[in-house]
């Protein structure tokens, strides 16, 4: 496999000489965050960590995506969290993009460098520091679990990319192909966090339109990707968020590969009143 490239945002502040037009979007259906937008002063921090900032992608609002967060965390040398996780109801994944950390689960360090991926179930007691040097640059997924009665819940587990075959997707010669970190049978799991992959020209060739939220970070590439009756240009940084039934399709730009971090809620029943399901 070509060895992967991530994408991930330093801050920083523009002058006062750059354009305003961009291509940010905020729409009843998607938006848009273009990696421009991400910036010192749309930074956020959290209770009980150190050394840290973060962007904040996405989050639950009523009538648009309502079931998860999306976080880049950036983690000073020596900084991060003995108390990460406030809600005892949120699972949690985490996807390295830059430096290294150092994550402790169920007592066991494990050390995530750049591809890097863990899934965290609700509840787990975890922590989470930079003990390596260089800042850390990290995704942090959440997500309330919705337990099932007869079904355990799944088990944390630590990985990284380089060990998870892409599985092309059938009738495309392997131009689009997908990272999957969980069995999609794991009836257990109620979110996925996958990467999608396209070699250049490569394209999803029907819109589609379905169920599942989606948040979508570029971590390489470029492409035009359909966002309901638009047609969006996205480079590695940004960042769409697509509300549930949203038409959505690709077509990748090159001259290099395409590759997303994706989103999805997955597996449960559709609530069919008001409050968690």
């Amino acid at each position: 496999m070509t060895e992967p490239v991530y994408y991930a945002p330093t801050g920083g502040h523009p002058g006062q000489d750059q354009l305003l037009t961009d291509r940010a979007m905020f729409t009843e259906a998607y938006a848009v965050i273009p990696r421009g937008t991400m910036r010192d002063i749309v930074t956020s921090a959290l209770p009980f960590w150190e050394g840290t900032r973060l962007w904040v992608l996405a989050r639950p609002l009523s009538g648009f995506a309502e079931s998860f967060s999306h976080y880049i965390m950036e983690v000073q040398p020596g900084g991060g969290s003995d108390r990460p996780e406030s809600d005892p109801a949120a699972q949690a994944v985490l996807f390295v993009v830059e430096g290294a950390v150092t994550l402790t689960i169920g007592g066991a360090d494990h050390v995530l460098e750049p591809g890097g991926y863990a899934y965290i179930p609700a509840g787990a007691d975890w922590r989470l520091h930079n003990h390596a040097g260089p800042v850390a640059r990290f995704h942090w997924l959440r997500k309330a679990y919705e337990p099932v009665d007869g079904l355990d819940r799944p088990e944390p587990f630590v990985t990284n990319e380089r060990e998870v075959a892409p599985i092309p997707m059938p009738g495309t010669e392997g131009r689009w192909a997908t990272q999957r970190f969980v069995d999609p049978g794991d009836l257990r799991h109620d979110m996925h966090v996958n990467i999608v992959n396209f070699e250049p020209g490569g394209v999803i060739p029907f819109a589609e339109t379905h169920v599942m939220e989606h948040g979508l970070y570029v971590l390489e590439g470029k492409a035009v990707y359909r966002l309901n009756q638009d047609w969006v240009e996205v480079e590695a940084g940004d960042y769409m968020w697509l509300r549930a039934f949203c038409p959505q399709a690709c077509y990748a730009g090159g001259p290099g590969r395409f590759r997303y971090l994706l989103y999805k809620d997955v597996n449960r029943h559709m609530p069919l009143r008001a409050g968690p399901r």
